[in-house]
């Protein structure tokens, strides 16, 4: 029995960027570019996408003092003790792909029998809305996402999930990463900062995303998430550690699952080592779509915490409660260049 991987590598070339924008702490109308609005800018460089963009009209910031004695010491501290956590669905991913909302790494997966996609829909239905419930208490609702997750995997396996099903799920798909992902994922690679991608879906089908849409691996990457095990013949038998579901998504989580590097060949070993060294980062830019994003980083010890939160939709319903709770909050479905200049800035590179 063997755990498969669907990662591989190619060189991408690596854009760099100017200046972080300045700070808004008032809602600004969206911004008049076309490109920005339907992120239809692919066709151009890294760099001149930057260019073309002015986030400033789709930035709230509430607390710029705050935010500024942040910066402050994560950059003094440097990038040895910095580290980024990450959402995956809506965060590093679109929230709309050309207009239409776009998929999850949970909704793209079909197993290739009818049968078993309708009971995992079925279960869908039924606890979705409890995940949401405000009656319902916190150590109930535990229990209730164990049971969904449960379920969910085994129907999984007795459906006969196949590696050839995932990377058919994954091609088929409208799943898309925003605008700047790449970049910012060379820039904390080349400066060999840890990029932790906390998620309670799949991690083989979240590799597979990696693989398929940005056609290259980051050796500074780990995915906590559930990660399959399958037989020789490409059939899923069971799972890989402790089960993460939406409500133990946080640093507790780090020492249930393996690095996205772990198939690549890096002896595993190392693996506990590894894990100490990132909790000794101790200053984190924390990248989220949801309030609840923000447990991430329950269970690390930080000293600073940048937060960015990710505004999609409704955006006058909820800009309130995201202001007050995320140090920076991106509107409209924006780019990752706001995330990245913020790095950048922490952390220039020389010229040479």
């Amino acid at each position: 029995m063997r755990v498969i991987s669907f990662c591989t590598r190619f060189h991408a070339p690596t854009n760099r960027l100017s200046l972080f924008r300045r700070s808004h702490h008032k809602l600004i109308p969206p911004s008049s570019s076309s490109c920005f609005r339907n992120n239809n800018c692919s066709v151009m460089s890294g760099h001149n996408k930057m260019e073309q963009f002015d986030l400033s009209s789709n930035t709230v910031i509430d607390h710029p003092p705050a935010l500024t004695d942040k910066i402050t010491l994560t950059r003094d501290a440097g990038p040895s003790k910095f580290q980024v956590i990450a959402d995956f669905d809506g965060t590093l991913t679109r929230y709309r792909v050309n207009g239409i909302r776009g998929q999850s790494s949970h909704g793209i997966l079909q197993q290739g029998n009818a049968d078993y996609d309708a009971k995992r829909e079925a279960l869908y239905e039924h606890y979705h809305p409890l995940e949401f419930s405000p009656l319902i208490p916190l150590h109930d609702k535990t229990k209730l996402m164990e049971q969904w997750w449960s379920k969910t995997h085994d129907l999984l396996i007795e459906g006969g999930l196949t590696c050839d099903a995932i990377k058919e799920s994954v091609a088929s798909s409208s799943i898309a990463f925003r605008d700047g992902v790449v970049e910012l994922f060379e820039f904390l690679e080349e400066k060999d900062i840890p990029v932790l991608i906390f998620s309670a879906g799949l991690a083989d089908v979240i590799e597979e995303v990696l693989r398929q849409k940005l056609h290259r691996t980051f050796k500074n990457v780990k995915i906590v998430s559930n990660r399959m095990v399958f037989d020789n013949d490409g059939r899923l038998v069971s799972f890989k550690g402790k089960l993460i579901h939406v409500l133990n998504k946080n640093e507790h989580a780090l020492d249930m699952a393996a690095p996205l590097h772990d198939n690549l060949g890096i002896d595993i070993g190392v693996e506990d080592e590894e894990n100490a060294y990132v909790k000794q980062r101790t200053n984190v830019l924390l990248l989220g779509d949801h309030l609840g994003d923000l447990r991430m980083s329950d269970g690390l010890n930080y000293e600073s915490r940048v937060s960015i939160g990710f505004l999609n939709d409704n955006v006058e319903k909820s800009l309130e409660s995201y202001r007050e709770a995320f140090d920076i909050v991106y509107l409209n479905d924006a780019p990752m260049w706001g995330a990245l200049e913020l790095v950048s800035q922490l952390f220039p590179t020389e010229a040479s």
